[in-house]
């Protein structure tokens, strides 16, 4: 029975761009399968799945949320993962999770760049997928040009499995091609559907859209191709077979329409991932390496096998403690279970084992190959762990988190509540790990990062409402450098006399630029015939690099300096290390001054995805910040623009790009090289640093 239940399962994601309905379609398929009471509605912040306050405020998802539910006999697992791109990581890690995913676009804009982000980790996982057209009420829907856009922005097929039934206010269902059917649905969220013949004014349309399908169902299959091509009628079970060969293979995405908030069309959706996307049994074994000798191993789907599975999220709840969410990819995972992480070489034994709906727990006693399951306060499990039972033996590959792309600095807003501060985030690093806490060696500041500005703000919104402390939050300072242009011969010379023995050092240093930008602080020993003896020119090569790290300009570190020490003097009795790191260190402040010293600010390589209509405001944006364009490609309907920028220009690129795009556009970027800073820039930073100096900060 353990086989057959397992057979019958489907773990999925739903996917794609933030504000498609991702969301919406989960909830409507909770209600219909009555696993809810009430059709929860995104926009007026009653949904079973967004129920963090965060969520609502922002009436959208933030992170992954998980479900399950029962339907035509068939059991479904899903994870509803964020859209958004301060949110995408939760994405990326729940689809290690899945067995198949259900990809939203919307039937206004189609795909948006962070969908076609988030089909980038779908290609790589290799994982089958179907694509909902939601949005189908709306102004402006058009499911032909939606479906249009996605061999452009996927590189994928896409077939239609359905045709729309009107648009906007008119949108009254779908015709469904294979079974030639129409559904039609009830606009009051009921979920009512009435099954009928194809409408007289649609079916010229679905008459030749069910002969495209047929014929790219036919193309997955080499023997129902050569059948087709002879002109033999293919049954409803040859298409059926088909059509699961070219999901499954990735040969094409098979498309649906709906219009989730009003529930329509959501019931043949899920129809569809019973039929369409694979059980445990279908996916087979899974990868992982036998932590004992790191060879290759791998784990069937059987519930009789030890038991195998993947942390892949966590929660932090101030009261329920640390919450492991679990993907069970062998065996039967039961409480009180004795297991083994591998990742940490530890034990853990937990008490209970709970099915999630959005904040709901529901306490089972154990859980099989395919199911998603909490447990709570494992002491030493993180994201991206495995766990296992004795005789199991495998551990799977860490989720490795998305790179942060932006920074502040942060400090309590009260003072004395700095170390509740720190620990309350430490906890929030548990549940995303997206999120960095650093400590700058040259600002002391204490810099938060993640994936934007968004996802800053709601990480401080969770810090204040879990463990009650606030920060204040500003812009990080630039790590800039500094460097000189010239060269001079000086003397370092260090003479101090007080009662007793003495210090005494002499230094002749020639500083220049290094010979190879880039190699950071040479120092070359040119001493001959003792005038320094031997154990204290390491001292000296001690002081000069100790006072790079403190520029002459505006205290920034210095870099690509070219330190010759030449000559020098010492005294046999007042001579000692410390004399002549100090001499090293006067002599190499002094030099540097009279260098020609210059700032060098960071330059990152800027890659931004926008549509075509915004492409200009973008450019004269990227010329207005010191930018220098690179170059620029087309991507589907949309347009990538390469280009140089400084740091400076980028601290708060993320809203303005948001604005300027109506939330359409996407950039990544990463430190590409220093430059020196133009003249009128520099002034103005070294103006500041003096006034900070002179006010003690």
């Amino acid at each position: 029975m353990s086989i057959d239940k397992i057979k019958a399962t489907r773990t999925v994601a739903i996917v794609g761009h933030g504000g498609g309905g991702k969301t919406s379609l989960a909830e409507a398929m909770l209600f219909n399968a009555k696993a809810t009471d009430r059709l929860g509605k995104v926009d007026e912040g009653t949904t079973t799945l967004d129920w963090e306050p965060e969520e609502a405020k922002r009436g959208g998802s933030i992170s992954a949320s998980f479900g399950h539910y029962g339907f035509n006999k068939f059991t479904v697992n899903f994870v509803d993962a964020p859209g958004d791109d301060n949110f995408l990581s939760d994405a990326a890690a729940a689809l290690r999770a899945v067995d198949g995913v259900v990809m939203v676009a919307d039937a206004i804009d189609g795909v948006k760049v962070q969908g076609e982000k988030v089909w980038q980790f779908v290609d790589k996982a290799g994982l089958p997928a179907l694509v909902v057209v939601n949005k189908m009420d709306r102004e402006r829907a058009d499911f032909d040009a939606a479906v249009n856009m996605i061999p452009d922005m996927l590189g994928i097929k896409a077939i239609k499995l359905q045709i729309p039934m009107g648009a906007a206010d008119s949108f009254t269902g779908v015709v469904d091609l294979l079974a030639n059917k129409a559904y039609t649905f009830a606009a009051d969220g009921s979920g009512k559907m009435t099954t009928g013949e194809v409408p007289d004014d649609f079916a010229d349309a679905v008459e030749a859209a069910r002969e495209t399908l047929i014929e790219d169902i036919a193309e997955a299959d080499d023997t129902l191709m050569e059948r087709y091509l002879e002109g033999e009628e293919l049954s409803a079970d040859d298409l059926a077979k088909g059509l699961a060969k070219g999901v499954a293979d990735r040969l094409f995405l098979p498309v649906a329409a709906t219009a989730a908030l009003k529930n329509m069309g959501v019931q043949p959706v899920m129809d569809l991932i019973n039929r369409l996307l694979p059980s445990p049994i279908t996916r087979g074994a899974v990868a992982g390496i036998n932590p004992k000798d790191g060879s290759e191993t791998s784990c069937q789907p059987d519930p009789a096998a030890p038991f195998a599975g993947l942390v892949f999220k966590t929660v932090a709840d101030p009261f329920a403690g640390r919450l492991s969410m679990v993907r069970i990819f062998a065996g039967t995972l039961s409480s009180d279970m004795q297991l083994i992480n591998p990742n940490r070489d530890a034990k853990e034994r937990f008490g209970q084992l709970y099915l999630q709906t959005g904040k709901t727990q529901k306490t089972v006693s154990e859980a099989l190959p395919g199911d998603i399951v909490a447990i709570p306060k494992l002491k030493e499990t993180r994201t991206g762990d495995t766990l296992y039972a004795a005789g199991a033996n495998i551990q799977f590959e860490t989720i490795e988190p998305l790179p942060a792309v932006i920074s502040y600095a942060i400090e309590a807003k009260e003072k004395g509540d700095e170390e509740k501060v720190f620990a309350g985030i430490n906890r929030l690093l548990e549940e995303d790990p997206t999120l960095r806490l650093d400590r700058d060696p040259q600002t002391n500041e204490a810099l938060l990062s993640g994936m934007g500005s968004v996802h800053i703000e709601t990480t401080l919104d969770r810090l204040k409402r879990k463990f009650g402390v606030e920060v204040n939050l500003k812009t990080p300072k630039v790590p800039y450098r500094e460097t000189i242009k010239g060269s001079i011969r000086v003397q370092g010379r260090y003479k101090k006399q007080t009662g007793g023995r003495g210090q005494f050092g002499d230094t002749w240093l020639e500083i220049s630029p290094s010979d190879n930008p880039g190699e950071g602080y040479v120092f070359v020993d040119e001493i001959v015939g003792g005038s320094i003896p031997r154990q204290y020119i390491p001292a000296v090569e001690k002081g000069i690099g100790e006072a790079l790290l403190g520029g002459v300009l505006a205290g920034y570190p210095m870099v690509d300096v070219k330190v010759r020490l030449v000559d020098g003097s010492f005294h046999p009795v007042d001579s000692s290390e410390m004399a002549f790191k100090v001499a090293g260190s006067m002599g190499f402040k002094k030099g540097a001054a009279q260098c020609k010293p210059t700032l060098l600010e960071p330059i990152m390589l800027l890659t931004v995805t926008v549509p075509e209509d915004a492409m200009g405001d973008v450019m004269g944006d990227i010329s207005s910040r010191r930018g220098r364009v690179l170059g620029m490609d087309s991507k589907g309907s949309l347009q990538v623009i390469s280009a140089h920028v400084p740091m400076s220009e980028l601290l708060t690129y993320q809203p303005e790009l948001t604005s300027m795009t109506g939330g359409r556009g996407a950039f990544t970027m990463e430190l590409d090289h220093y430059e020196e800073v133009p003249g009128d820039v520099q002034a103005k930073i070294v103006e500041a640093y003096q006034q900070a100096k002179e006010e003690g900060n």
